[in-house]
């Protein structure tokens, strides 16, 4: 009866929790919520003052009293306390309009890399924050659905999942994960090289917001036509007084290069342990990125020179594994093989 009840007034949620970014697909509305994954605190009271969007303009601009965390590190939950009070920000903005406390069933998305413990905190996080089951799904898995791969077919399908923290590999076929590899390397990685190349070649200390903004700007892993140029701006080392320094998209190519090395051989690597039959099959389909990294300019073609085979950007490719856990929740039975863990549900209220 009470489940009844809940089920009535509590939206089904799937969520895509990010080392970067937040997202949440609601069924039957899409997705609903796309944050970064950021929550400002006082130090001296202990309370949230912002979450999400609002929390990262201030990365960078906060008084001692505040602190600004980051509460996923590497795909995997660094702090409990904080990554609970943000998915419950997430589930109760969804259910705002109702007037009963929500109590949503929830699919997680996670690294393939994680530990049992790493699985159960999820769990737990999602349990504490007011979902009445959770189960979980791994981020590739999630990705190759939101692509529209063909999981459930006895065929194989390849999704390279480039996040903020982590970089996922895999091969699906008949509804599981064939072979898989987790490599901790993604979108922060390239910003931190950014940020040491400046240092390292030119004195210059900038913030990794800054490196950000300039790999979105101009980063590329493979030669662009015309290549494009930028600034470095930050505080001189020597003088520690403003600098800006004009530097050109292949200068960035270069700083970003060894981490956009590894997520090629973590291709390489992944293909050489795949099955002959799904690798023939993955040459008919072609190899597909999803995540945020998918955007970096170049990336497709410097796959495809390494390994030969055709390599497709997903539609919308931040948004695949929020759409998958929607998909999942959508047809559960469908995807059964593909859930990761057993229900988890809370205890009655």
């Amino acid at each position: 009866m009470l489940d009844g009840l809940f089920g009535l007034f509590s939206r089904d949620i799937g969520i895509d929790l990010g080392t970067a970014n937040t997202l949440v697909h609601v069924r039957g509305r899409g997705i609903v919520i796309s944050e970064p994954s950021v929550v400002a605190k006082d130090l001296r009271t202990g309370a949230v003052l912002a979450i999400g969007a609002e929390a990262k303009r201030m990365v960078g601009r906060t008084p001692a009293s505040i602190s600004v965390i980051r509460p996923l590190k590497d795909g995997v939950i660094s702090d409990f306390d904080i990554t609970e009070q943000m998915l419950r920000y997430f589930i109760h903005k969804v259910h705002e309009r109702f007037a009963l406390v929500p109590r949503p069933r929830v699919i997680v998305g996670i690294p393939s890399g994680v530990t049992e413990v790493e699985k159960r905190a999820v769990q737990d996080a999602a349990i504490s924050a007011g979902a009445r089951w959770a189960r979980l799904v791994e981020e590739p898995m999630a990705a190759a659905i939101g692509a529209g791969l063909p999981v459930n077919e006895p065929s194989g399908s390849m999704i390279v999942d480039i996040g903020g923290g982590t970089t996922e590999v895999a091969v699906t076929s008949l509804g599981g994960i064939v072979v898989s590899r987790s490599i901790r390397i993604g979108g922060d990685e390239m910003d931190q090289d950014i940020v040491g190349y400046a240092r390292r070649e030119f004195n210059l200390l900038m913030g990794e917001r800054t490196g950000e903004d300039i790999k979105i700007a101009v980063g590329s892993a493979y030669p662009l036509g015309d290549e494009v140029s930028t600034f470095f701006r930050g505080r001189d080392l020597l003088t520690g007084l403003p600098r800006s320094i004009e530097v050109t998209s292949a200068q960035v190519r270069e700083a970003i290069d060894p981490s956009v090395q590894q997520i090629v051989d973590a291709v390489k690597d992944t293909l050489e342990e795949t099955p002959p039959e799904l690798v023939a099959d993955i040459m008919d389909q072609g190899i597909y990125l999803a995540g945020g990294g998918a955007l970096l300019r170049g990336l497709d073609t410097r796959i495809f020179e390494a390994t030969q085979m055709a390599v497709h950007v997903a539609e919308d490719p931040l948004t695949c594994v929020a759409r998958g856990t929607g998909r999942v929740l959508e047809d559960l039975v469908k995807y059964e093989r593909s859930l990761v863990s057993e229900t988890y549900t809370s205890l009655p209220r």
